[in-house]
């Protein structure tokens, strides 16, 4: 399946297996039980993604998976300044991940239809959509293998990532580089949607409720 192979060997390329402390065999070991699945799953609409290879920060961590984002030659920054440690960010209540550190998100969309939308009612439309707002570390999946959404589409807030306050972590560009920062859950923004999923895939087909 040509998409799985091109993200797999961008992961590859940019060095996760090594920063994970694992060989390219081990890593793409790992990975491998995903192909099946992802060959079944399908855009629901126009400008989604079918797929994204999440590698979650039990592998790679945060800090060191952003500055591999990269567009146009130029790398990903974190800037959360003001808030709590990324650590502290994690899944809101009725957003359950696969346990395993590499699984895939189906259908993804950066929201674009919630731009001018708060985080706290874009969190709402997106469940009564049956679907399920991204983490942290899908949204920076999904830059990773698709940086140039960042330009042809919007950059987006990731709802279902918390650390208890009204702070909302999203990534869009500063002077032209990928940003992991933060907003407010209140407040709206022209150029900020909020990205969602319909689903999450691990090696053993679970997927993940919403």
């Amino acid at each position: 399946m040509q998409e799985f192979d091109r993200q797999l060997a961008h992961l590859l390329r940019i060095g996760h297996p090594e920063i994970a402390g694992l060989d390219a065999e081990e890593f793409a070991a790992r990975v491998e039980p995903l192909r099946k699945r992802a060959a079944t799953m399908e855009a629901s609409a126009d400008g989604r993604v079918p797929f994204v290879i999440v590698v979650t920060r039990d592998l790679v961590p945060l800090e060191q998976a952003v500055p591999r984002v990269e567009l146009r030659s130029k790398p990903g920054f974190v800037d959360i300044k003001g808030a709590q440690p990324l650590a502290d960010f994690q899944p809101i209540e009725g957003v359950e991940v696969p346990e395993s550190s590499v699984y895939l998100l189906a259908d993804v969309d950066t929201g674009k239809e919630s731009l001018k939308v708060t985080p706290d009612a874009a969190l709402e439309a997106i469940r009564r959509q049956a679907r399920s707002p991204l983490t942290i570390d899908e949204g920076v999946a999904l830059v990773t293998h698709f940086p140039e959404l960042l330009k042809t589409h919007n950059a987006f807030s990731l709802l279902g990532s918390r650390s208890g306050d009204r702070r909302v972590p999203a990534i869009w560009l500063s002077a032209g580089r990928p940003r992991l920062g933060w907003c407010w859950a209140g407040n709206p923004h022209t150029w900020l949607g909020s990205a969602s999923c319909n689903g999450r895939v691990g090696a053993v087909a679970r997927v993940a409720s919403r």
